[in-house]
């Protein structure tokens, strides 16, 4: 299957992942807050445990399957507390499964540099896990499951992206940020922020859990600090000199590939959001 798909063109696996984990990915969001929760912590741990896995090809050992699981606690403790199961006192939970990771490095004597694991440990925590953590949070805010609020975020991401793409690829001229992504132009840029802008008009009339202006700031937002993701992601893979963070998702790459927008702009939505609800 792999290989037939490595034959086709990076259009046309791009148009087969979105076909195959589209339907997936939104039914998985709308069926119900417990299923849209686990699809987060799923891909959380996939994209914590690929981030490390690339540290290790640069040299590093960061604690991966301990900061995995530090990182997916905290997804699944945003859903429990979200959802009024449990007390919001069990955050606190995350200090002492942190401060772990000290101690079990304590105990690895062939680690030469412990200092800079521990450090690229939290790291994987912080960049990848909150982001999906705070996504949680974001969808049940209020006490209520809010589905219409993360996949509008998502549409408005993929629109942000197949217009940058698209537009990228026919009119690309002026490079973006050519020291560490080469084929980013502004005219790409252009054409993602005219995408989402479309896809935010039309949430205005049918997501009514965010007023009209909230959904374009939102969209500002997403374009903006997606296309950063996306460079951070970049310069992070130059790095180590590889191209793809990955293979699991056919022309795309990795999960740190086809998320890296999404980990940027989440704190960015959601303190918006919470501070002009």
């Amino acid at each position: 299957m792999k290989q037939r798909l490595a034959k086709l063109s990076n259009l046309q696996q791009r148009v087969i992942a979105a076909v195959a984990g589209v339907p997936f990915i939104l039914f998985m969001i709308w069926y119900d807050a417990w299923t849209f929760a686990l699809l987060f912590c799923l891909v959380s741990a996939l994209t914590q445990r690929e981030f490390y896995r690339l540290l290790g090809l640069d040299g590093f050992e960061p604690l991966t399957a301990y900061g995995t699981v530090v990182g997916t606690m905290i997804c699944v403790l945003a859903y429990f507390v979200e959802t009024d199961q449990i007390g919001t006192g069990n955050y606190f939970l995350i200090c002492p499964a942190s401060s772990m990771i000290f101690l079990i490095k304590l105990y690895k004597k062939r680690d030469m540099k412990p200092f800079t694991n521990i450090s690229f440990t939290f790291l994987g925590i912080i960049y990848v896990a909150m982001p999906f953590a705070l996504l949680i949070i974001l969808a049940l805010q209020g006490g209520r499951f809010h589905p219409m609020i993360i996949t509008g975020c998502l549409l408005l991401l993929w629109a942000s992206d197949i217009g940058a793409y698209f537009a990228g690829t026919k009119f690309g001229r002026r490079k973006l940020f050519e020291r560490v992504s080469p084929k980013k132009s502004w005219e790409g840029s252009i054409g993602g922020a005219a995408a989402a802008a479309i896809v935010a008009l039309g949430l205005t009339f049918w997501a009514p859990e965010l007023r009209p202006w909230q959904w374009y700031c939102v969209g500002g937002i997403i374009v903006v600090t997606g296309t950063y993701g996306d460079l951070v992601e970049s310069l992070f893979k130059r790095s180590i000199a590889i191209k793809d963070s990955g293979s699991s998702i056919p022309g795309h790459g990795g999960f740190l590939d086809r998320f890296d927008g999404l980990l940027l702009a989440a704190p960015f939505i959601i303190t918006f959001l919470k501070l002009f609800a």
